[in-house]
């Protein structure tokens, strides 16, 4: 049964409880907010009202209790025990997009570029960072339009597609913590390579927000750019149906895709989960796969 209700009316931790401002669904099923449109139960679902509201929430769960933090669910397949602990919404949550003025605690610029920074909030889609940066004039972030996830989900993974790398444009992460406590952090704190971003030093952080340095240019061509590169995403993969982007990541001098094809599985079937029969490293969900089908 699924449940509506206000967190301030809630103690999570066994005292009293925060202040909180968004609110809860108990019980929700997850393919509701994953592309895959599969998976179980979540136990509890938190949707925040803003940063704010979201440190306070992060610093009443208790420290045995999981907290999974989820953008617009693209790359992530929930299995269908569900999923224990609480999962935190982001998407349409955390929107704050804008050119950054602040300079002062912020990398210099390279010498002789003309560059600006954008902040952008963990839950802003990818392809709206794009969109955002060539309306500004500022160039080479065309290839987030091809991204189908959030902010925070490309930094997590340092997604990319079209020759760029979300790591590639970022100078400076906002980060959330256990103790709910905001840090600033600089690249060189990660290992960070191909759909890979780890802290050297471990710590249980979500990413929270970015900076981006682009350079000034032709916002028309900009705009262009972006138009051919959606074009070529609906022509070359199964956009019509349920899923989470590509499935593998291509090996060094390989396309994941065309080795699966080679192995004659494009088309191949498990219940209503099917490597698509247009891009064989999606894997589709033709109407009621279950995450198993999806899995196997």
């Amino acid at each position: 049964m699924r449940h509506d209700f206000r967190m301030s009316e809630m103690d999570l931790g066994g005292g009293a409880a925060p202040t909180l401002r968004g609110h809860f669904l108990q019980n929700e099923p997850m393919k509701k907010h994953v592309t895959w449109r599969a998976g179980g139960l979540a136990q509890r679902v938190y949707i925040p009202a803003d940063l704010d509201d979201l440190t306070w929430l992060v610093r009443s769960v208790p420290a045995h209790e999981e907290i999974h933090m989820l953008g617009l669910g693209s790359n992530l397949l929930v299995r269908d025990g569900g999923v224990s602990g609480v999962v935190i919404l982001l998407h349409g949550v955390l929107k704050k997009l804008a050119l950054e003025s602040r300079t002062q605690g912020m990398p210099p610029a390279p010498t002789g570029r003309d560059t600006a920074l954008i902040y952008a909030q963990a839950g802003i889609a990818s392809p709206k960072l794009a969109r955002f940066a060539a309306n500004n004039n500022l160039v080479g972030g065309e290839f987030w339009a091809g991204i189908p996830g959030t902010v925070g989900g490309a930094i997590a993974m340092n997604a990319g597609c079209y020759g760029g790398e979300t790591w590639d444009k970022l100078v400076q992460v906002l980060t959330l913590d256990r103790k709910g406590q905001l840090n600033e952090r600089l690249p060189g704190d990660y290992v960070i390579g191909y759909r890979h971003v780890a802290l050297k030093q471990a710590h249980e952080e979500w990413f929270v927000g970015g900076w981006f340095r682009l350079e000034h240019g032709d916002g028309a061509a900009s705009r262009e750019t972006i138009k051919t590169l959606l074009k070529t995403r609906i022509a070359s993969q199964p956009l019509n149906l349920p899923n989470a982007g590509s499935v593998f990541r291509n090996p060094p001098g390989d396309h994941a895709a065309r080795l699966i094809e080679s192995c004659g599985l494009k088309g191949f079937r498990i219940g209503d989960a099917q490597v698509s029969d247009k891009h064989a490293n999606f894997i589709v969900n033709l109407g009621n796969a279950r995450a198993a089908d999806i899995e196997r």
